[in-house]
């Protein structure tokens, strides 16, 4: 990355690739396309003077309601070059959230994938900001259609004059508690990830092809699948659906990826599945990596007996863009979120700001390059969450000798039982380390004299049965596995957990009804 401050993260990204000799490499392959880079550098070129056509100009917000297609670069990286805010969207959520995130940041232009149609439509029929609509795929109807606009545009000569702490893009927070929250993120923060983490940590280079479960509207996943194969010219598969253990097994088939991220949810599921077998993986792969949650320890040793490979469990945030905690190759103890990527620095302190002493809880603070220079619109939780050069992360961690962190769950997930702290995270792992329990959520509900205490809703595995000794024998478990006074008071057996598009547990949903 260029140390002057002019700076634009797309032709860092983009246009250095080809001036380096990649432009004939495979830069994206959906199931259906490929791009090479040269022929990625062709539209993102293109997609500046085609939403100037359309009105939309510098600085102005360009929504982005896209599956994970090869378009998704070209409308991500060529609203950058032209100096327009392009702002991903979850594709998974309702009309009514669109028309929120809409209205929220003032977009002056949709872009939509043309399986989300329909409910970006309904999103703008209920919103008094009236936009227009560009569909990428076949059939726009009524709308523009993306493949049209970039075929008659001219491609820019120059690329926008922005500089290195200019905004770039936004990305919406997940809303696990609420509607979700723009946070801003500028031009130089894309390649301090890929730097730190993608090449520091992963070894990430040119010969690699990754694969990544999580999709790219997510922060985990556009570094994964976007940002750190461009930084150094790799290739990255995607695919545009959700991502289930068959799904995932087909293109690991197909695709043959070396580097596979994922979450907790799905390696837990992925290793339920009766197909899964090393045959129907990659034969190519050298990592695996897990976010979004704490990876369970069982999960991590079990997909390491199957595979032979480690998972890489680490923590990051939309705030700061990636992970910057994290297990890494030749340093893994299951169990623990790691250390902090080199770049970072890691405090966990108290409600007072002071930092515990090791083996104490406490909330953890993260100083690194990557944070956002804060949230749209949002100024007294911007002060919460952002202080000086620390960033606040919900996240409460023990901090061992050895420099390692320990997950012990969200901040407002957490509660007391006879006067000591029990970490959700920590009773639910115990309860999926039992073999009948495939999933499991914690919160606290009260006894018959008022008092909090444990409460677990579990799903099983397909081939386990939820006898009248079932419970019993759970809460036996979580005696031995952590400790008597943490055991789950109440045990209930449902079909699934509510969680977020991301695949994290949405604790709140079930506080409600405990």
């Amino acid at each position: 990355m260029a140390e002057a401050r002019s700076y634009n993260a797309a032709v860092d990204f983009v246009d250095r690739n080809v001036a380096e000799g990649r432009g004939g490499k495979t830069a994206f392959r959906d199931p259906c396309r490929s791009l090479t880079y040269d022929e990625l550098r062709n539209r993102v070129h293109r997609v500046g003077p085609a939403l100037a056509e359309l009105g939309v100009e510098r600085e102005h917000r360009v929504v982005m309601l896209m599956l994970d297609t090869v378009d998704f670069p070209v409308v991500f990286w060529g609203a950058i070059r032209a100096g327009i805010v392009p702002v991903p969207l979850n594709t998974l959520l309702g009309a009514d959230q669109y028309r929120y995130m809409i209205e929220d940041s003032r977009a002056r232009l949709v872009v939509v994938s043309r399986a989300l149609l329909a409910v970006a439509e309904e999103a703008l029929a209920a919103s008094a900001r009236k936009v227009p609509i560009v569909v990428a795929g076949e059939n726009g109807g009524p709308h523009s259609c993306l493949a049209d606009l970039l075929a008659d545009a001219e491609p820019a000569a120059e690329p926008a004059d922005t500089s290195a702490d200019e905004v770039a893009f936004w990305l919406y927070s997940s809303g696990s508690t609420g509607m979700p929250k723009g946070a801003k993120h500028v031009h130089s923060s894309l390649m301090e990830t890929a730097r730190l983490y993608g090449q520091g940590v992963l070894g990430m280079r040119g010969d690699d092809v990754v694969y990544s479960a999580a999709k790219l509207f997510f922060a985990y996943g556009l570094g994964n699948a976007m940002t750190f194969p461009m930084a150094v010219g790799a290739a990255a598969a995607l695919l545009d659906e959700r991502p289930t253990p068959k799904s995932v097994f087909a293109i690991m088939k197909r695709e043959q990826p070396t580097i596979f991220f994922g979450v907790p949810t799905l390696y837990a599921a992925i290793l339920n599945d009766p197909d899964c077998t090393p045959a129907n993986g990659s034969q190519r792969l050298r990592l695996c990596v897990s976010a979004g949650e704490a990876l369970p320890e069982h999960v991590g040793l079990a997909w390491k007996r199957k595979f032979g490979l480690d998972i890489l469990d680490g923590t990051g945030s939309t705030e700061m863009l990636h992970i910057y905690l994290t297990n890494a190759p030749g340093d893994i103890r299951y169990g623990t979120s790691g250390r902090a990527v080199p770049g970072y620095e890691l405090r966990v302190v108290d409600e007072e700001g002071r930092d515990v002493a090791v083996g104490e809880i406490g909330e953890m603070l993260v100083r690194g390059p990557s944070h956002a220079e804060g949230y749209w619109n949002q100024r007294e939780k911007s002060r919460r969450t952002f202080e000086g050069a620390w960033t606040r992360t919900g996240d409460k961690y023990i901090r061992e000798a050895d420099g390692r962190f320990v997950c012990c769950g969200r901040t407002d997930d957490m509660f007391k039982v006879s006067g000591i702290w029990v970490s959700p995270f920590e009773v639910e792992a115990a309860l999926i380390s039992h073999g009948a329990v495939l999933e499991a959520a914690v919160v606290p509900a009260r006894d018959a004299e008022g008092l909090e205490k444990p409460k677990a809703y579990i799903v099983l595995k397909t081939d386990a049965v939820a006898g009248d000794g079932l419970a019993d024998e759970l809460k036996e478990h979580v005696k031995g596995a952590i400790g008597p006074w943490k055991y789950p008071r109440w045990i209930e057996v449902v079909e699934s957990l509510p969680k977020t598009a991301t695949g994290k547990i949405q604790r709140f949903k079930l506080r409600a009804g405990a």
